[in-house]
């Protein structure tokens, strides 16, 4: 085993030792067949969905080491979908530790066209079970994670609404994203990531994937959607400002939060320990920021 896999399973111990606390609620409770394989997830559908009523749905993807139950718990994404009767779907990835594929890889071309399939069947299979309003489906997700919501936005246009990230690791070849319809994109990225670099560059943890820088990033999705201007830069505290393209085709808005001294952790959710991630900045909620920002956007407005 090499020093870096030591590193990860130590990683991956503490993670479950942090999550220790979640209830039996939050296991995996579904599974699909997709590609050959079987896949798992978990779903959360709150008391206050009713059968027959279009309901949005919000796909949120762990990160890399991560799994279903420890995303719901550090997004606390079900305490919004018991507010405002939407479906929480948290899809788990594969290998170990778990991963999701957002490249092509040569060793393994198809890998990345399996998950995006996945989570195409697994919305189509949601679609079936439940009342899935099919122009209000987002994506969001924690740093592997976050760079699955983008291959979803690029791949799956068709089906995905909008979507969000945090922390992002972003490793779509950005050359190959042609989103059917402006897509409405909203980032969330601490400048003291220790794991995946504000500025770009390799991680610290694994120096063999190079980052695009997250602004650099934004302004590529502010291409795509063909917003005229440069970023208007606001100060949402002293250490946060918000980078904001307006006046985008389809008004797909496109914007980031920036977090001065934020590691790579879920503004204002679950924390990780600092030794391992970095600070998690209590001064704003990225999972409701994202949810008013998705709740503004339905495929039949594009």
């Amino acid at each position: 085993m090499s020093s870096r896999q030591r590193v990860w399973i130590i990683i991956l111990g503490l993670v479950i030792i942090t999550a220790a606390s979640i209830s039996s609620q939050f296991r995996t409770n579904g599974q699909i067949e997709s590609g050959g394989r079987t896949r798992k997830y978990l779903l959360y559908v709150p008391e206050s969905y009713q059968p027959g009523l279009p309901a949005p749905l919000v796909i949120s993807i762990h990160g890399f080491v991560q799994w279903p139950a420890h995303q719901a718990f550090l997004s606390r994404w079900n305490e919004l979908a018991d507010e405002y009767g939407f479906l929480v779907v948290y899809p788990q990835g594969t290998g170990f530790p778990l991963r999701w594929n957002t490249r092509p890889q040569e060793g393994d071309p198809a890998a990345m066209a399996a998950d995006i399939q996945f989570i195409s069947d697994l919305i189509s299979q949601l679609s079936q079970a439940y009342s899935i309003d099919p122009s209000r489906i987002y994506a969001n997700g924690m740093s592997n994670g976050g760079g699955m919501s983008e291959a979803l936005a690029c791949e799956l246009s068709d089906q995905i609404t909008s979507f969000g990230s945090v922390a992002g690791a972003y490793l779509y070849p950005w050359q190959d994203c042609h989103p059917s319809h402006p897509v409405p994109v909203i980032l969330f990225h601490g400048i003291a990531d220790p794991v995946v670099p504000y500025i770009g560059g390799p991680s610290s943890r694994d120096r063999q994937f190079e980052f695009p820088s997250v602004e650099h990033r934004l302004a590529n999705w502010a291409e795509i959607n063909s917003c005229p201007n440069s970023p208007e830069i606001s100060a949402v505290t002293a250490q946060i400002k918000r980078y904001y393209y307006g006046d985008c085709e389809g008004a797909a808005e496109v914007m980031l939060y920036s977090l001065e001294d934020g590691g790579h952790t879920w503004p204002g959710g679950e924390k990780i320990p600092v030794w391992i991630a970095g600070y998690t900045s209590p001064d704003i909620q990225a999972t409701s920021i994202m949810w008013d920002f998705f709740s503004q956007y339905s495929l039949e407005g594009q």
